[in-house]
Order: C-alpha cells, then structure tokens, then sequence
C-alpha cells in the first residue's frame, strides 16, 4: 500500500534497493534518480551527492546503480548500506529529477525501499499531484533514536536538478551566460594640447588583494550525453572525459518469459533457465597488440597494465549492478581502438525480448548512455560501442548492431570478422 505524504516507516534491513519507476511511453522525459547524504541539513561537500555523473560515495554506503527498462516502464535505482553511513550523515534525500519536459508528463510515478537480502517492499510513495517540477524530493531516509526510518516527502521543484541540488549546497557547474552585447560609446571629443608633465606617482604602492585562502571546490557537471540514431557519437575530449577510469555497464531486463520457441512479428527467441550475458571488449593497442577482455577463458584483462580494460566480474542476473567494464583513459595514448560487445552465454537464443541500456561514466566528463534498441534477427552478439583514438580526439561511437552468426562460427569470430581484427580463436569456458 503506497504511504500518503509526510508518514514515515521504519527500516530494519541494513542494506536496502531504493526503486524510483514510471511508465514510458511517447513523450514521456527521462526520469533520473539521485541522492544527497545530509548533515545539519545540507550536504558536506559536493562528494556527499550521488548521481549518474557521481555514481558512487566515497564511503561505499550510496550508489546510483541505472536504469532498467522494462516492456512499459522504467525504473532507477540508488542502493544504500545503511550500516556503513558515516555518523556524522543524518539523512539521505532521495530525489528524482525529469530530462525533457515536467513531471506532470511523467505517469505512474514511484518510489519504493526494498530489502536487499530479500527483495521485500519496506515502504512504497506514489507521487500523484505533479505538474510543472521538473525535481522531486521523493522520500528521504533518516536517522531518529538509533534507528532508521523512510519518510514519505513529494516536494517538487520547477529549477531542476540544478535548483534541487543547489538548495542543498551543492555548487553546481552551469554555462557561463554571455553578456547582451551594447553599442558602444560615442567617441570622445578630442582634448585640447597639454604641456607634457612629469607623471604622478601614487603614494604609496597598489596591494593587490590576497588570494583566497582555499581553493573552491570543483563544481558538480549535470550534463550528460544519450546517443541516438540520429546523434550516435560523442567527442570525451570535448566533454572533458580523457582521464581517470571510465565505467561501462550494461544492465537488461527480459520483457516476455518463453518456454520452448516462441514466435512474434518474425522473432523466435527460446528461453531457459537465467539468462546470462557476457559484457566484452576487443581491443587494439597503438604498439599493434590485439586481444579480448572478457569472462570466457577468464581473460578479465588488467587495469594498470596492457590491455587497460578490465572485467568487474560475471553477472548473470542483470539486475542492479548488471556487468561492468572499467578502461583506464589515463593510458588512452596506448588505446587505438574498442570495440564493447556482448554476447549471450545462455538462457536464450536471440537478443529479441530483451531490453538493455549501456551507459559510460566517465570520471571526468558526461555520463553517455544509450539502449539498444528492438532485436529484429536471431542474433546471439551485439556490437555494443566504439571508441577510437585519432591522436587529436577519443570518440564514442553508439553501434547498437545485432549481428547474426554463421553456424559453426563463435560470436566473438563474429564480431572480429564484422570489425576487421583478424584475430586466431580457440574455444574457451568459463
């Protein structure tokens, strides 16, 4: 039963999923789930925000984890180990923000805290009276007598996430508006002939004024970058996005269950048991070097070291952390080109009925995000991305390409042929 606003309930799990959802649909913005930890009300640094640009906290207790898309509906997530919130924190504020449009065209909107162990709803707030906000305070988790407790708050904004954040004492990264130009002055007249004097010093020397004493912090991007058909590249030089590591997940989520073949609009898709993908990468080194980075054969890859990328691990649920990729962009001299690809391990037989979402998180820079789109063909691989270095530039180019194996051939020779690596395969197991 959803909350009215303003109640509270308790929440005895530690760790808890925090599901902030809405139907999709033509016309409907883009939604985005964030979290601000507070102490005496406002946040302690800009750190203390976590959003799809800042996905994670210093301290390991909030993460933003992404977006699911499901047949009709959209859900974003943020994952809290209460158990590892600092002391000093005394609320999170649990806070949605709508790209493209207001939340009064954003329908069916929720939030809900679930326990992580076990999956059960704790408490649930359905927000039914927006209009022209385009932020939400949703709800908000908090400490009271040792405890903690969720509180049910729909507050909505018409600032977006910029008003939202900076109310809470974020300083935020905003274009610099130029100035309305203005005519210039008239000339003046020209002064009549003086005598030449000697010039007049000042009395005593101009002090400039001191240098403050502290850097200010560097200011939170809200920018961030979704690649289309129509738009399917992004320069991370001009987003900034050349340093640190970058993140690559993949999160998917199975739109219709099928036992045996099933057959719809040309699509046969056969599902069994839990459906595992395989996050990959092909990359090319500057040196000529050629390899793969995936969980097949266990060649996770390395970070510090050739080939930069590495392997988080092997997800076979999809669910809230999905797959991950991290490439060291520090090294991006040394990278030619990645090509990010996934394949299906098992539980089906095509990408049909399935809905994936990629999203790229610099660590300087735009978030880049993208889904896969509809699955028309039997195809068992999917070009995911391509970055490519051109000496001057780091693009990501969205490829979003099903691809359809020849029988006998593996998916990854799939793709190698398709991209043109000319790499030897043998079989490999997990």
């Amino acid at each position: 039963m959803s909350m009215l606003k303003g109640a509270n309930s308790p929440v005895s799990a530690q760790q808890v999923r925090v599901e902030l959802g809405w139907r999709s649909g033509p016309g409907v913005p883009d939604v985005d789930a964030s979290a601000l930890l507070l102490a005496s009300g406002k946040v302690r640094s800009d750190a203390d925000f976590v959003f799809y640009n800042q996905p994670a906290h210093a301290s390991g207790a909030v993460r933003h984890e992404g977006k699911r898309p499901a047949a009709d509906s959209v859900t974003d997530e943020v994952s809290v180990d209460l158990a590892r919130v600092e002391p000093a924190i005394e609320r999170i504020v649990l806070a949605a923000s709508a790209d493209g449009g207001s939340f009064g065209k954003v329908p069916g909107l929720y939030i809900r805290v679930l326990d992580t162990a076990s999956g059960a709803e704790i408490a649930r707030y359905e927000s039914q009276d927006a209009t022209v906000e385009t932020a939400f305070v949703l709800g908000e988790l908090y400490r009271r007598q040792g405890a903690w407790k969720f509180r049910a708050v729909g507050q909505g904004y018409s600032t977006g996430l910029e008003g939202l954040a900076s109310d809470f004492g974020i300083t935020v990264d905003e274009p610099q508006k130029q100035a309305p130009a203005q005519a210039a002055p008239p000339a003046p007249a020209a002064p009549a002939p003086v005598t030449p004097s000697a010039p007049v010093m000042p009395s005593a020397p101009v002090t400039p004024p001191p240098a403050p004493a502290t850097a200010p912090s560097t200011p939170v991007r809200l920018t961030k970058v979704t690649l289309t058909k129509e738009t399917p590249s992004v320069s991370l030089t001009k987003q900034g996005g050349t340093s640190g590591a970058m993140r690559v997940n993949l999160s998917w989520q199975v739109r219709k269950q099928f036992k045996g073949w099933g057959a719809k609009l040309g699509r046969a898709v056969a599902m069994h048991g839990d459906l595992d993908l395989d996050l990959c990468a092909l990359y090319e080194l500057t040196d000529g070097r050629k390899g793969v980075v995936q969980s097949l054969g266990n060649a996770f890859g390395a970070l510090n070291q050739p080939p930069y990328i590495h392997l988080d691990g092997d997800d076979r649920t999809g669910g809230t952390s999905g797959e991950n990729l991290t490439i060291n962009l520090d090294h991006k001299e040394q990278l030619r080109r990645v090509v990010i690809f996934v394949t299906i391990y098992q539980g089906a037989r095509s990408f049909a009925d399935l809905d994936a979402t990629v999203t790229l998180q610099p660590q300087h820079g735009a978030a880049i995000d993208f889904s896969l789109g509809e699955c028309t063909v039997p195809s068992t691989v999917c070009a995911l991305a391509l970055i490519t270095n051109t000496g001057a530039d780091l693009v990501v180019q969205r490829e979003a390409r099903f691809l359809v194996t020849e029988r006998g051939v593996s998916p990854q020779r799939t793709i190698d042929s398709t991209y043109g690596w000319g790499m030897n395969w043998t079989p490999g197991r997990k």
